[in-house]
C-alpha cells in the first residue's frame, strides 16, 4: 500500500503496519538527497508520484545504452542482471532470468500524515519471487519466461 492510498484513507490509517518497497521516509543520505531533489523539481511527494518508477526508468535507460538500440528484444536481453542505485540508497538488481527486481523490503507503521515510520527492513535486497507459492497453481509456474 502506498502513502497515496493511506493519505486517502486519512487518520483511520494511523498505526496500520504494512510492507513497502520504497518510502520517502527511508533514512539514508541517498534517499534524503533524492527526496529533496524530487520535491524541488516537481513540488510533489515522491511516494505519490512513483519513486519506484524512477529506478525502472533508470534501468531502461541503462539497458538501451548497453544494447545500443531501442529494439525491444535487445533491450530485454540487456536488462538481465543489471544493477543500479535505487532512490532509497541501496543497489537494486534485475534478475537475470525473470527480470523481477531484487530489493529490500521495508515494514512501516503509518503516521497520522500518511507517511511511514520504518520499523524494520531486510538487511539486504532479497530475490523476488515472480509467482506466489500461496496461490494454487502459481507454485508450478516457471521463474523465467518461455523462450520465443
Amino acid at each position: 500500500m502506498t502513502s497515496q492510498n493511506l493519505s486517502a484513507i486519512g487518520k483511520a490509517a494511523e498505526g496500520f503496519v504494512t510492507g513497502v518497497g520504497y518510502s520517502a521516509e527511508i533514512a539514508t543520505p541517498e534517499n534524503k538527497k533524492f527526496v529533496d531533489a524530487f520535491r524541488a523539481a516537481y513540488r510533489a511527494d515522491p511516494d505519490l508520484y512513483g519513486a519506484d518508477s524512477y529506478g525502472l526508468i533508470y534501468a531502461y535507460k541503462a539497458a538501451v545504452e548497453k544494447a545500443k538500440s531501442t529494439d525491444t528484444d535487445k533491450v530485454i536481453a540487456a536488462m538481465a542482471g543489471q544493477t543500479f542505485p535505487a532512490p532509497g540508497g541501496f543497489i537494486s538488481t534485475m534478475d537475470a532470468k525473470n527480470h523481477h527486481l531484487h530489493k529490500p523490503v521495508f515494514i512501516g507503521e503509518v503516521k497520522a500524515d500518511g507517511q511511514f515510520n520504518v520499523v524494520w527492513k531486510t538487511p539486504a535486497p532479497i530475490k523476488a519471487k515472480p509467482w506466489s507459492p500461496y496461490i494454487e497453481g502459481k507454485d508450478k509456474k516457471k521463474d523465467e519466461p518461455e523462450k520465443k
